[in-house]
């Protein structure tokens, strides 16, 4: 399974002065625990980091200091994570498939949600790990009157990884841009052009660090996995070789 790792933000709603990945977590950056999870999974044999050329230097002594296995190249981001993931298809290697994708502030995620998702997308053309809604949700006007009510039964967050096959996604990329649509999540652009996604029950700790509370939990995720400080690079099983 190929993946890409949309990593060409920044960390304005950290209150960061520069990509929030970047940000130590449990002395490792970031994106180390996302890469770390990548590359414990069984599927992932192939991983694109999307980022601005400005961390490419960063990324590489990041990538150096963990070892990996699993080869990874490096694809230029764009000014959105619409236009990132644009690139990143684009920087796919000749004949991919099918395609997870999963956002690098994400790096709770398990490798068992990687390989869950991967084993999905071999019966549907698309699919986002998500879970239900826990919260009443209500809709608001532009000034902040309620307008209803939705059921929650109906319901849920959706998370990365996000997992497509990749023409099918390619041409709802391409559609897109042909149509000025704005969207935040890959799935949206299937549901745009009419096409299914299926759900992926996904983790309730897999939380997208956006925030320096965001932060703090994470690192109390962490801690109660049993890391206290940055483990050793993570090495694959002999099937995965």
């Amino acid at each position: 399974m190929h993946l890409l790792i949309p990593a060409a933000g920044m960390g304005r709603r950290m209150g960061a002065d520069r990509n929030k990945v970047l940000l130590t977590l449990l002395n490792r950056p970031i994106v180390a625990w996302t890469l770390l999870a990548a590359e414990a999974a069984q599927s992932i044999r192939w991983i694109g980091i999307i980022c601005q050329p400005a961390d490419e230097p960063v990324l590489a002594e990041i990538l150096a200091d963990l070892s990996l296995q699993t080869p990874i190249v490096f694809i230029p981001g764009g000014n959105t994570r619409q236009e990132s993931v644009y690139n990143g298809l684009r920087g796919l290697p000749a004949g991919a498939q099918r395609v997870l994708v999963h956002d690098a502030a994400r790096c709770l995620a398990t490798p068992d949600l990687f390989d869950r998702c991967a084993q999905a997308l071999t019966t549907c053309s698309g699919l986002i790990a998500a879970v239900p809604v826990k919260d009443t949700i209500k809709v608001v006007d532009s000034s902040n009157q309620v307008q209803e009510t939705p059921d929650r039964a109906r319901l849920w967050a959706a998370q990365t990884p996000q997992g497509f096959e990749v023409p099918l996604l390619r041409q709802c990329h391409d559609k897109g841009w042909q149509q000025g649509w704005e969207v935040t999540d890959d799935a949206a652009l299937f549901e745009k052009c009419g096409l299914p996604v299926q759900i992926v029950p996904g983790e309730e700790t897999n939380l997208k660090v956006t925030t320096p509370v965001d932060l703090a939990i994470a690192e109390f995720i962490l801690r109660q996995r049993g890391f206290t400080s940055a483990p050793e690079s993570t090495q694959k099983e002999s099937a995965k070789k």
